[in-house]
């Protein structure tokens, strides 16, 4: 078995000789033989055990147990205690989740702490067909039927082909002490529902069952393979980056062969459930302007995009100008010069560029997001036009809205940034000096 694991490990680039391995050890059968593997296998090995202080005196023992266990190896031993049930209910999640949440966090802080290559952990093929069965029973797509991935970051699984049989008998022959988790044989948890009850019943229909879902397993990691790399191409043509702002082409999703499932892959890593993702893809054909949230993003549907923000960048934020500065570069890129008017000065015409008749500034200027209310005099008018109105004329999604900023002078509007030159600042036939100032950030049009 050490043989298979160590061809498991090299085929898929699990582990290398070189740097430590934070290996997780309860100090059951799976872990107990992950553990004697790695170390047998010349790997340079911690072993890392967590108190979950669910079992009484039972959690305890296995403590006791897994620091004798490096000690016997030669290997460094760390350990933690956690409050999980606490931890659970502060959280509003299960003690499954919670022990989860815990244990992972701290492997990844001791792998810092050591400089570790990777976190091995010791989930088998059996856990893998149960995790496969409650996912499908819970309702899941093509990459919950895959199981524990391999490789998670730097969680690796390299007993990940080896069967429940195989570490048992591997425990025997090596003559291996092991503790058990009394909790294993109580049907309380989801898994051991599927461990203890259902999958003995499909072995008694079918013999081989265990070793049929193994292989669709594989299979269906194959077809995922294929599946994300389709994946990957559509986003590449749908979806368009800039800054915080993220832009998704409605007419070029509704080409796709599959829409929902093409609405799910783009939307899912923003934090939109199923259920948000439905109602999205139902409003492709509506009119513009619908939002919807999920807890860390915003999602407007805009004439010909979906437009997707982060919440923590939507807020009202003030800087300032001083008369000495030349440029700035937060929370937007400006540069400033001042220049004198000769016969051969030319006013700028471009969007991204104005300039203004120095006399007419009040330092310091201000620079700010627009708010309902605001006003000014468009270039080229005499008289006053409401921001918002201005924003609806040009035909502004949501989303450019509230990117735009202000440049103020005391409490009048200089510039809608990028946009348009407030007319009382405009360069005149008196104008001895002038500011130019330059946006260099320019939104994704």
């Amino acid at each position: 078995m050490q043989q298979k694991v160590q061809t498991y490990i090299h085929k898929h680039q699990l582990l290398t000789p070189k740097g430590q391995i934070i290996v997780g050890v309860s100090g059951g059968t799976d872990s107990v033989v992950l553990l004697h593997i790695l170390v047998s296998l010349g790997y340079d090995c911690v072993a890392a055990h967590c108190n979950f202080h669910l079992r009484m005196e039972e959690s305890n023992r296995d403590h006791e147990f897994v620091r004798n266990l490096a000690h016997s190896y030669s290997i460094p031993f760390y350990h933690i205690d956690f409050e999980t049930t606490k931890y659970a209910k502060a959280h509003k999640i299960s003690i499954e989740m919670a022990a989860r949440d815990l244990r992972y966090s701290w492997f990844y802080d001791l792998l810092e702490k050591l400089d570790g290559q990777a976190i091995a952990v010791a989930h088998q093929a059996d856990d893998n067909v149960e995790t496969m069965l409650m996912n499908l029973v819970r309702g899941t797509g093509l990459r919950g039927l895959t199981g524990i991935p391999k490789r998670n970051k730097k969680v690796v699984r390299p007993l990940l082909r080896c069967n429940r049989s195989e570490i048992e008998n591997y425990l025997l022959e090596h003559d291996l002490e092991h503790v058990e988790d009394s909790t294993n044989a109580a049907n309380n948890y989801l898994r051991n529902k599927f461990r203890n009850e259902v999958l003995p019943v499909l072995t008694a229909i079918n013999p081989t069952v265990r070793e049929n879902l193994y292989n669709s397993i594989e299979n269906l990691e194959g077809n995922l393979a294929i599946y994300q790399q389709a994946i990957d191409n559509i986003q590449e043509l749908i979806i368009h980056k800039n800054d915080n702002i993220i832009k998704m082409d409605i007419d070029l999703i509704k080409q796709q062969v599959h829409v929902p499932t093409v609405m799910y892959e783009l939307l899912y890593p923003y934090g939109f459930n199923s259920a948000l993702i439905e109602q999205i893809t139902e409003c492709l054909d509506a009119e513009p302007g619908r939002i919807f949230y999920s807890d860390a993003y915003r999602l407007i549907k805009d004439r010909k995009c979906l437009i997707i923000s982060e919440k923590d960048h939507i807020k009202t934020e003030y800087y300032t100008i001083e008369q000495t500065d030349k440029e700035i570069d937060f929370p937007i890129k400006l540069k400033i010069n001042k220049l004198l008017v000769t016969p051969d000065f030319q006013v700028s015409k471009k969007r991204f560029c104005i300039h203004v008749d120095a006399s007419k500034l009040t330092f310091p200027l201000q620079l700010r997001r627009w708010k309902v209310g605001d006003w000014f005099f468009p270039f080229g008018m005499t008289k006053k036009k409401k921001i918002s109105d201005f924003f609806i004329d040009n035909k502004l999604s949501l989303a450019e809205k509230e990117q735009s900023w202000l440049l103020i002078s005391g409490n009048d509007i200089i510039w809608i940034i990028g946009q348009r030159l407030d007319n009382r600042f405009r360069v005149t036939a008196e104008t001895k000096e002038v500011y130019e100032i330059v946006f260099e950030e320019i939104f994704l049009k």
